[in-house]
């Protein structure tokens, strides 16, 4: 009887592990560990987590991608359509020390164990529901992509990293098994995240822009590690997006980087052929651009003097639009850069549509020189919906782009990196999401790095970022909860998807759906309750399967 118990025990865990490894996708996992706020993944010289991209064997196959604020972090299951009963995605659980000191058998024991058991104590509590439905045939934008911006705090925290780290932090955002971005926005010249204010030019009366033939000695530096980005990371196609913060101060009427300060009328062609030269720079130095924006939030050297500490130029509506209409525009399509991609404001919600209607009244049909708009996310939560609804009505065929969003720049919030937050990673899903929905095309975030304490940059302007770099050692660095996040869009929707019809039966559920180019699903799940949710996923075309995922969850899923 003994040994008949063994045998139908070992029977028993040989089904139940088939049962879990079959639903269960291997992949590098994160390395977790506490920190004030909640959880990170560290990374070091010898291990950092990926994810190679799923295969789909089967068409019925569908495969999950899952985060949660207890520990998931890009945890991967998977399953088919057509099946009555539901499939939980289980939820991260604490290891005990016992489990610490576990052998490996030991410890995939207790796994199966609880893969086999934990479906009955999930039942017992709380469990919403939700039906999502997916019509592949309603389609709206096609995507351009995601991506970070490579600033010069960004450039000083790369040089000073042990080498090993360093192709880690490259392949963690623009590889294929890391988050898959395929946008960078850079400074044409210097920025708030820099170590100092610079730019070309910086000689009194240089009106032929006599330094403009090669790189600028922060430029070395910077485009050396871009090229290196591109060659450890594979990214293909790369499209890098610039803009400029402020030229120098001779150009201005203020003669200072920052304040209140706009271009002397004088100097309105120079300033449109700093930006002509500049593309060329980047060229001739094997970094082609894909766009530049009329400026860096043109309000901060308006309105915002008294606030902003960093370079800045100011524009009124009218006088952009004489800028763009008479010189820019003109000088960029009549250039070998005519195909470029022009983007205007580079602002804040609260000037779109006005902006651009009164760039059109002062130089009528001045916007047709730009190819799309760019917002900053910033008071998104103060000016609503209405302000982008009414913007893509008066230009319905301009890219909308997000280019750049961070959290730490209000004063009600703690101006410094939150390590764990899931605060701050559901309010960038909750960002994306709406946005998306909205008709935006892609998403740039601010610093894809920065230090223990939000910089470094000159003005002491600190804030979050989706990865923080310990530089005590310059040996590891942290993946936020806000990178998984932004991970959850990035990873599985190339450039080129067309987001579909995704609607949720109640809102228990947010969620945006894809058709991938590959003809495959993609589709972000948000689940922001404190409550597991059972979602019934129906597609036009596949059928329907019955999930139930953990509270504070995100997921990615994946079918064909």
């Amino acid at each position: 009887m003994g040994n008949m118990f063994a045998s139908s025990g070992i029977l028993v865990l040989g089904v139940l592990l088939v049962s879990a490894i079959g639903g269960q996708s291997e992949s590098i996992p994160c390395k977790l560990i506490d920190a004030k706020h909640g959880k990170v993944c560290v990374c070091t010289a010898d291990y950092c987590d990926y994810l190679e991209n799923p295969v789909l064997t089967d068409e019925n196959e569908w495969f999950l991608i899952s985060s949660s604020k207890q520990g998931l972090r890009f945890s991967t299951t998977s399953d088919k359509f057509g099946k009555e009963e539901k499939f939980t995605v289980q939820d991260y659980v604490e290891p005990t020390q016992e489990t610490a000191n576990a052998t490996i058998l030991s410890r995939l024991f207790d796994k199966v164990v609880a893969s086999a058991f934990t479906l009955e104590s999930r039942e017992s509590s709380i469990t919403r529901t939700v039906t999502l439905r997916l019509d592949r045939s309603k389609t709206h934008q096609k995507m351009v992509g995601f991506g970070g911006s490579y600033t010069g705090a960004v450039e000083y925290l790369v040089e000073n990293f042990k080498r090993s780290e360093l192709a880690d932090l490259y392949k963690s955002f623009y590889a294929e098994d890391g988050l898959g971005f395929n946008l960078m926005r850079v400074s044409i010249g210097g920025c708030d995240f820099d170590l100092e204010p610079w730019s070309y030019a910086e000689e009194e009366g240089d009106t032929v822009l006599s330094d403009m033939d090669e790189l600028n000695a922060h430029d070395v530096t910077r485009v050396a590690q871009i090229k290196r980005l591109i060659e450890v990371s594979g990214v293909k196609n790369l499209l890098v997006k610039g803009a400029a913060w402020s030229p120098p101060p001779w150009m201005k009427t203020n003669n200072r980087w920052t304040g209140f300060g706009r271009l002397k009328r004088a100097y309105y062609q120079t300033w449109a052929d700093y930006h002509l030269r500049w593309l060329r720079l980047m060229e001739d130095n094997g970094i082609p651009i894909w766009a530049i924006s009329t400026g860096n939030e043109p309000m901060n050297g308006i309105l915002f003097m008294y606030f902003v500490k960093f370079m800045s130029l100011g524009w009124t509506p009218q006088t952009q639009a004489i800028w763009l209409n008479d010189h820019l525009g003109p000088t960029i399509r009549n250039s070998e850069f005519k195909d470029i991609i022009l983007f205007g404001n580079d602002d804040q919600r609260y000037t779109f549509p006005h902006w651009f209607k009164m760039m059109n009244r002062t130089r009528p049909n001045s916007i047709d020189y730009l190819d799309g708009l760019s917002v900053h996310w910033y008071w998104d939560e103060i000016f609503g919906n209405s302000f982008i609804e009414q913007t893509t009505e008066y230009a319905p065929d301009k890219i909308l782009i997000v280019s750049e969003s961070c959290i730490g720049d209000k004063p009600w919030q703690a101006a410094a990196p939150l390590l764990g937050s899931w605060e701050r990673a559901e309010k960038y899903a909750r960002d994306y999401l709406l946005n998306i929905k909205l008709g935006f095309h892609g998403w740039i975030d601010w610093n894809i790095c920065l230090d223990e304490i939000g910089g470094p940059n000159y003005v002491d302007n600190t804030v979050d970022a989706p990865v923080i770099v310990n530089t005590t050692t310059f040996e590891e660095f942290y993946k936020q909860p806000m990178f998984y996040a932004i991970g959850h869009f990035s990873k599985l929707v190339p450039e080129g998807s067309v987001r579909i019809d995704a609607v949720p039966s109640n809102v228990n559920l947010d969620s945006v759906a894809f058709l991938r180019p590959d003809n495959k699903i993609a589709a972000v799940l948000f689940n922001s309750g404190r409550a597991d949710l059972d979602i019934t996923l129906v597609d036009s075309i596949r059928g329907q399967f019955v999930v139930n995922v953990p509270a504070k969850s995100i997921h990615t899923l994946l079918y064909s």
